[in-house]
């Protein structure tokens, strides 16, 4: 580091408290401890035969699963995050490759998660035999399955609708491809990434039974944390302790959400790209003792050279340059080629499907399910129909004024990450005692842990509407009537379209959970594709688990290649803001 920056360095931090520096070392160290401590944990011995009934309902024991449950959540968003940068990166990037991935994430988000958990959880437990790393594993890529695919496109949306005077200023400064990324294609999409991060989060959380009591070929495998605390609480009937372990959850979502999203938000508000910045910008106690400390200045310095180190390794990979060159005949060769590779092993896949599927479950299975999964496509449309309806102008309320904004987000952000299935048992209770079935009371459950998805793009949409724009329309004095159809629905349309798609495939999973609720020894179904594939999946069915999941992926994919994509095409031609 240069003198003049060792200099001002200095003189930056004469000039900040100390107890801050002494606040974010704490924390730091108190954090570390806490990760080392419960992870150690993960490797101990695992006893497969004793492992249903590892886990106590003794409150006393709350604090360290809650613990252990963060860390899986925070562990699972790192991947997902990793998925994010290269999966999204690459479709946005890359138009060639962008017409196989497409399809496969919305396969992939089209798979429920125990369709996942069918696979993973057997593979994991022998990748890692007798050691508890097998079962968190699964747990961790539970999570990371309710996580990626939402801000994946989240992500691969902002980068194709990405301002075009940004694309043109990383070609003129020739910036490399990771330069590009980490300076213009990151900072740019960071909003609303940190939006749709924040809300699959709350996702996760709502899997979070799912994800850490594992039942599968009939035998349940759980890890420690609060959603296997609310699942043995709950098989006892003890509405006591499944009532602590709520209080426990709201708690650590309101810890989470004030030591680190609310953070991350107000950081997040100066990467908007418009020339003149909200009067009333969101803020955050604990970002203010960051920016006060002088440990995240020395952090940032000893990390430039390994950024400078990054960006010179980096350049051999050429400059930055979209739309990219035009196709050279080995590049069309090579594309002819990989799709050869590609339909033949599809080709392979599906016969390979097909004699399976005929073998063991019969195709009479594929016509039940379809049957099935129209009672279920008919909840799905239901709840993103009302969750529009009652969600787009909150969503755009809070969004425009900052200071509704600093009481109802925090608000906001505990209900969508609260895991709703804790008040299943309440719930199923309530059902049992009014004589309400849960083919109606299920549309109530599935859209508690789908319909934020749209509140949460919503929000981050109309805040990223440019302070400019904003003022233009009161300077015009627009009707309302206007301002709604000019100015703040246009604005909001392309983050409305990546918020529907992403709550209609968390309702589809939702209804996994949703459509089979046990209390005890009550256990309510309703008809759907949702319920045939959990109880397929409980006794190791896998024939029955293959057809509905592929039942359901049909379902998503078409919805989204009938509906959703010609949507996204709209927004993208008429809504967009560059």
């Amino acid at each position: 580091m240069s003198g003049v920056g060792v200099a001002r360095m200095a003189g930056i931090a004469a000039h900040r408290p100390r107890w801050a520096d002494a606040a974010v070392a704490v924390g730091g160290v108190v954090l570390l401890y806490l990760v080392v401590r419960i992870g150690s944990d993960f490797g101990a011995p695992f006893d497969a035969a004793h492992a249903a009934t590892s886990v106590s309902t003794d409150p006393a024991r709350l604090p360290f699963y809650a613990a252990c449950s963060v860390l899986r959540m925070f562990l699972g968003l790192g991947v997902s995050v990793l998925f994010t940068f290269t999966f999204a990166t690459a479709a946005a990037r890359l138009p060639r490759a962008r017409k196989l991935l497409l399809p496969i994430l919305d396969i992939l988000q089209s798979v429920p998660i125990l369709g996942f958990l069918s696979i993973t959880v057997t593979g994991f437990i022998a990748l890692f035999p007798g050691s508890q790393w097998g079962p968190e594993c699964a747990s961790i890529f539970a999570i990371v399955t309710s996580q990626a695919w939402n801000m994946a496109f989240s992500f691969y949306n902002s980068l194709v609708s990405q301002p075009r005077d940004l694309d043109e200023a990383a070609r003129d400064l020739r910036l490399t491809r990771w330069q590009r990324f980490w300076r213009v294609d990151v900072p740019s999409s960071m909003i609303p990434l940190v939006w749709n991060g924040m809300m699959s989060f709350g996702g996760a959380w709502f899997f979070l039974v799912a994800s850490e009591a594992l039942t599968v070929d009939d035998k349940t495998y759980v890890v420690p944390g609060i959603g296997s605390y609310v699942a043995a609480a709950t098989a006892q009937e003890d509405l006591g302790r499944v009532g602590l372990a709520i209080v426990a959850m709201v708690v650590m979502v309101v810890g989470v959400n004030a030591v680190f999203w609310r953070p991350l938000t107000a950081w997040a508000e100066r990467f908007r790209t418009e020339d003149s910045a909200s009067a009333d910008a969101p803020r955050s106690v604990v970002l203010d003792v960051l920016r006060r400390s002088r440990v995240p200045d020395l952090f940032s310095a000893g990390m430039r050279p390994v950024v400078a180190a990054a960006d010179r390794v980096t350049g051999i990979f050429g400059i930055a340059e979209y739309p990219l060159a035009g196709p050279t005949r080995a590049r069309r060769a090579a594309t002819a080629t990989t799709t050869l590779v590609v339909a033949a092993a599809l080709a392979a896949g599906a016969v390979e499907v097909v004699s399976f599927v005929g073998h063991t479950a019969g195709f009479g299975q594929v016509l039940h399910c379809l049957w099935l999964g129209l009672f279920t496509f008919g909840r799905v449309m239901v709840i993103v129909v009302v969750s529009t309806v009652v969600w787009v102008p909150v969503g755009v309320w809070i969004g425009l004024n900052p200071r509704v904004g600093r009481f109802a987000q925090p608000v906001v952000q505990v209900f969508a990450s609260f895991p709703a299935n804790f008040l299943f048992p309440p719930v199923t209770a309530i059902l049992v005692a009014t004589g309400v079935g849960l083919d109606w009371g299920g549309i109530v459950l599935m859209s508690l842990g789908a319909q934020w998805y749209i509140l949460f793009n919503v929000i981050a949409g109309a805040g990223a509407i440019p302070t400019d724009l904003r003022e233009a329309g009161r300077s015009l004095r627009l009707p309302r009537r206007l301002w709604w159809t000019r100015l703040a629905l246009p604005a909001v349309f392309p983050y409305f379209v990546t918020g529907a798609l992403t709550a209609a495939g968390g309702a589809w999973n939702a209804s996994i959970v949703a459509e089979v609720v046990t209390y005890g020894s009550t256990t309510l179904t309703a008809t759907g594709l949702g319920s045939y594939i959990a109880a397929a999946t409980a006794h190791g069915d896998r024939g029955r688990i293959l057809v509905g999941v592929v039942v359901m992926s049909a379902f998503v994919v078409g919805l989204n290649r009938l509906l959703w994509r010609p949507l996204y095409g709209l927004a993208h031609r008429r809504f967009s803001l560059s």
